[in-house]
């Protein structure tokens, strides 16, 4: 059985060991370096199962209103099984905690390329109440266009 837990300690190794397991996303080891040097200083929950950390979400504060997701990974043999889920979960349990509205979060646009893992990724998101609010063509690599996501977490009137 998992359960959701704040990670406190060795966030930075959870995210390295995770992210470079999942190398159909997460190809460019600066990246990979850059979001585990991130996640030290930023709250992160995971899930567990037997010792083990099957998943992760790290969240970045923007006052006044808003919580990125500025990393979330699932170990692949973990993937369908609900842990994402229960990750943005926790994520929007936190961000209403601190008064956040919005919850965001980046991911690559589509390229016109074959990409499964990242239609699965932007479905993951569609499914999950987050809606396409905008791409940025040049915010990381003009290559790699990036589709920002926002949840609202209060009604909408």
């Amino acid at each position: 059985m998992q359960e959701t837990i704040e990670i406190t300690e060795s966030k930075g190794a959870i995210c390295r060991d995770i992210m470079s397991e999942l190398t159909d996303w997460f190809t460019d080891p600066d990246v990979i370096e850059a979001c585990a040097g991130a996640v030290e200083a930023l709250p992160m929950f995971g899930c567990v199962e037997a010792d083990t950390v099957a998943g992760f979400v790290s969240l970045r504060a923007h006052p006044p209103a808003a919580m990125e997701i500025l990393v979330i990974a699932t170990r692949r043999r973990h993937h369908r099984s609900g842990v994402g889920k229960r990750l943005l979960s926790a994520a929007e349990t936190f961000a209403r905690s601190s008064d956040c509205k919005l919850l965001t979060v980046k991911t690559l646009a589509p390229r016109g390329r074959d990409e499964p893992q990242y239609e699965k990724t932007r479905a993951f998101y569609d499914r999950n109440g987050f809606i396409r609010a905008e791409i940025f063509p040049t915010l990381w690599r003009e290559s790699d266009p990036c589709l920002f996501f926002v949840k609202p977490l209060t009604s909408i009137n």
